[in-house]
């Protein structure tokens, strides 16, 4: 069976063809496209089918926002994509939407050991829950059962519930952000632009003083990129202040995700930041603010802490979904 699959990011959308009987490790042809520079959804969807004439079987687009009812509006990207318009465009009879942090989950359990990085080793029970955590452009949270065959995701929006701080500091940047943005989310600290959040408000409400170097490459490049270079350079003494926050909070929110779901089989880091910033994360702060839950802390030092290294992992979870579907129509 051919499956068309998708990985639809505010920063960019991976496509590729998978044969089924090959295996889902090697794409018959896969591309990576700017999303910004599209239009539309359809537009690049268009573009790849038509490059390299292949007729998909079953097609399924993870997509970074809330599915509802076949329909989503993304986030971080001006487009509203509907599952209905995508399948008379590719001329076949459905496709499949949901949540890019579900294809993650999906994906999981196509990674080998060379496609993780352990922060926890942890003591993981197989059919336990598991939970992906993704910091990037924005805040993406999955959480996804054991079914006896393999682990169903549930949808989730958990990235854009409150911000909740643990300090003084925290709740200065708690403040400082309401007074911006009205309402907090956790996204609006731990993601990519949480990184430049983090940084103006050291920089305005606690006046570090910035580097002016550093201040005009975040005028001219992406601010987050910038932050975390000169952070891990040790250029910049502001920077290595806000991803130290940057870690704790995120540590923190990965605790509060394996508290909330019992995830007894492990948390799995994924988006574009914490592959950059790997050795940061295996420093202490992170798994200090992770564990520090107080009466349950016992429990949290217990729960694997894996990053995801494979960035085709939502990609191929996609594929994977896909094929889950078919062997649900199938009564497999």
């Amino acid at each position: 069976m051919l499956v068309l699959a998708g990985d639809i990011g505010g920063t960019s959308t991976r496509l590729a063809y998978f044969d089924s009987e090959r295996g889902m490790g090697t794409p018959l042809a896969e591309e990576r496209f700017p999303s910004r520079e599209a239009g539309s959804l359809e537009e690049i969807v268009l573009r790849f089918s038509g490059e390299h004439g292949l007729a998909a079987e079953q097609v399924c687009f993870g997509i970074a926002g809330p599915v509802r009812h076949g329909r989503v509006r993304t986030p971080n990207l001006p487009w509203s994509v509907d599952a209905a318009v995508l399948a008379r465009t590719l001329g076949i009879g459905e496709v499949l939407l949901i949540n890019d942090l579900e294809a993650n989950a999906y994906g999981i359990d196509l990674l080998g050991p060379a496609d993780l990085a352990v922060l926890n080793k942890g003591i993981a029970e197989p059919a336990g829950t598991i939970a992906v955590v993704s910091a990037g452009t924005g805040l993406g949270e999955v959480v996804a059962y054991w079914d006896g065959t393999a682990h169903r995701p549930l949808p989730s929006e958990g990235g854009h519930a409150d911000f909740a701080p643990r300090t003084e500091l925290e709740a200065e940047l708690l403040f400082y952000l309401r007074a911006v943005h009205g309402r907090v989310s956790t996204e609006r600290v731990v993601s990519g632009p949480g990184l430049r959040n983090i940084y103006q408000f050291l920089r305005d409400a606690r006046h570090q003083p910035e580097i002016p170097a550093v201040a005009e490459e975040m005028r001219r490049r992406d601010p987050s990129a910038v932050i975390t270079g000169a952070a891990l350079a040790g250029e910049c003494p502001l920077c290595m202040q806000v991803l130290d926050l940057f870690i704790s909070l995120y540590g923190a929110e990965a605790g509060n995700v394996a508290l909330r779901s019992l995830t007894t089989g492990g948390i799995y880091l994924g988006g574009g930041i914490a592959p950059k910033i790997i050795e940061r994360l295996k420093g202490p702060g992170f798994m200090l603010a992770f564990a520090a839950k107080g009466r349950l802390s016992p429990l949290l030092e217990t729960i694997p802490v894996r990053i995801i290294l494979n960035d085709r992992a939502a990609l191929l979870g996609a594929g994977q979904c896909a094929l889950l579907r078919e062997g649900q129509y199938r009564g497999q």
